[in-house]
């Protein structure tokens, strides 16, 4: 029985869902670690610190995360080789820009009052490159669909900052500075374990060409501009809604909108492996399989998440109170939670038109995609909440931004990979029910 629960739970599917459950699960406990030994204050600078590094992650990420998979999985081995070599040079070329950036600003240091500057200047550059590898590491894994040794490479990662932070506590020796180090430390171990571990495979870099690197390029600064404008996306209600309503109403739809990793996660999730397997059929000039994984990867999430919808729209009070006290009951928080979920089905399809228009090699019309969800959130956002004088308008503005979206991408798509609507939901119907009735218990393979 255990042999065959093992066997039904080893797949790409299950890793890269559980891979981002236990980072988000070790996300929440480091913040609720440091929120136990630091002052408000300190807790605060960590997360200054924590935010531009993640400005900088994100922006290495987005030049090269996509294009790694795009170009590397499922080709022969010398271009595999040529193309992560490419990808080491390129990577190591912008981490060398950021640390310069960051050792011109060292002679300032004299100058600065500001703590949290201070310390970002200290360890930003020092940080930035302590994860290089382990992000080249991750975006090979990531071709090649090798979800459980990214697993164990998370796990390595953010479970030894977590016994670093609590053995630092226990010894009452947990300061911001520590925190700091110890976040640098387990960066380098998780590169060491990865380049140990054989996988960083850093000579390739000696077989990089230009050809490749200028092809790599040319992808990711439109897989960056769409990296940076999602991000952009993401802040534009945040800004918004505290110029017009206030840090309360902010209060009010940040708590629904923090609860939406529970779609998130498997949205994440099934966008990393279908990316993978769209890319290795591309690369083998199979449209008709990417077609095929794009329907059912999108159809299997949206058909998943209508009970979870309608579970939300019954209980949605259950979590806001739960988790933000007696003072968010009578606001507008658990309705707002129920639109943000109700709006939740039409993210899969439309995360998977922006992957899909990156693995066909259409990032440009990814990227108007992502910059005309930004225009009509900005635009919703002001307009709704001046017109609506509450929160809702920021509502309405969610709405309209993923249906925009969603209706750019379909038509952008529909010329370079066939599908409709309903061959999304009759294909993801078809699969789930498959993969239910084979996971069944006792089922035999």
């Amino acid at each position: 029985m255990i042999k065959q629960l093992m066997s039904k739970l080893n797949n790409k599917h299950f890793l890269a869902l559980l891979g981002n459950g236990v980072l988000a699960v070790f996300g929440i406990a480091i913040m609720s670690l440091l929120s136990h030994a630091l002052s408000i204050t300190d807790v605060g600078k960590w997360f200054f610190f924590l935010t531009l590094i993640g400005l900088c992650e994100s922006i290495r990420n987005g030049f090269l995360g996509t294009a790694t998979v795009k170009f590397y999985a499922g080709t022969e081995k010398e271009r595999a080789t040529t193309v992560l070599g490419s990808v080491w040079a390129l990577a190591l070329s912008l981490t060398a820009i950021v640390m310069l950036l960051n050792l011109a600003a060292v002679p300032l240091l004299p100058y600065i009052n500001n703590d949290e500057v201070i310390l970002t200047i200290k360890w930003l550059g020092l940080t930035f490159l302590s994860s290089l590898p382990f992000s080249v590491i991750f975006w090979k894994l990531q071709a090649d669909e090798d979800y459980m040794k990214i697993l164990v490479l998370r796990m390595v990662n953010s479970g030894g900052m977590i016994i670093c932070f609590i053995t630092l506590m226990v010894l009452h020796k947990m300061t911001l500075e520590a925190a700091v180090l110890y976040n640098f430390l387990t960066n380098c171990l998780t590169s060491l374990v990865g380049i140990a571990w054989r996988q960083a495979r850093v000579r390739t870099i000696f077989k990089r060409n230009k050809e490749s690197m200028t092809e790599l390029f040319h992808f990711g600064k439109f897989s960056l501009g769409s990296t940076l404008t999602s991000t952009m996306l993401r802040s534009t209600d945040t800004f918004i809604i505290t110029g017009m309503l206030g840090p309360a109403a902010l209060a009010v739809f940040s708590w629904p909108a923090r609860l939406m990793e529970i779609v998130e996660i498997p949205l994440r999730s099934f966008v990393a492996t279908g990316m993978s397997g769209m890319a290795r059929a591309f690369n083998n000039d199979d449209i008709g399989h990417v077609s095929y994984i794009f329907k059912k990867y999108a159809g299997m999430l949206t058909i998943s998440f209508v009970p979870l919808v309608l579970l939300v729209l019954l209980l949605a009070d259950v979590p806001i109170n739960l988790l933000g006290g007696h003072k968010f009951q009578g606001t507008e928080a658990a309705n707002i939670y129920r639109f943000l979920m109700l709006f939740s089905l039409m993210a899969p399809i439309d995360r998977f038109n922006g992957v899909t228009l990156d693995v066909i090699h259409k990032p440009k019309i990814n990227f108007y995609k992502v910059l005309l969800m930004l225009g009509v959130n900005i635009a919703a956002d002001y307009v709704g909440v001046l017109v609506f004088k509450n929160i809702y308008g920021a509502v309405l503005a969610s709405f309209l931004t993923i249906f925009s979206g969603l209706l750019f991408g379909y038509f952008c798509l529909k010329k370079y990979v066939p599908y409709t609507i309903p061959g999304i939901l009759s294909t993801g119907y078809s699969e789930l029910k498959e993969m239910i009735r084979n996971n069944l218990p006792g089922r035999k393979k």
